[in-house]
């Protein structure tokens, strides 16, 4: 994958996770920095997204601990289990938020 092709794919899944906070009814607060999208829940908790242009991939620092992500197979997949972007950010999401929060591209 191509750098340009890299950003492309990887500013478009940070584009869906904004819109999907824009529309949900959970109370999370969140803020773009430049490549880093701080989530905050109403219990103080944070999910920190963030793009890794040098190694092509997406992390996430969550409660549940440090994840990197890279696009593989059409879709952003945990580099450990393979797990979907948004199919795990969703399950951290809903852990610290302590009800349903449900992402997808």
């Amino acid at each position: 994958m191509s750098d340009s092709e890299y950003l492309t794919r990887a500013e478009a899944a940070l584009a869906a996770v904004e819109r999907t906070l824009d529309d949900i009814e959970a109370d999370i607060e969140f803020e773009r920095s430049g490549n880093v999208l701080t989530l905050e829940f109403e219990n103080g908790t944070k999910i920190i997204v963030n793009l890794q242009p040098p190694m092509r991939e997406i992390w996430i620092a969550a409660k549940a601990g440090g994840f990197h992500f890279r696009f593989t197979d059409d879709a952003w997949r945990d580099t450990r289990n393979g797990t979907e972007f948004f199919a795990a950010l969703s399950e951290y999401a809903t852990q610290q938020a302590g009800e349903p929060v449900h992402f997808e591209a």
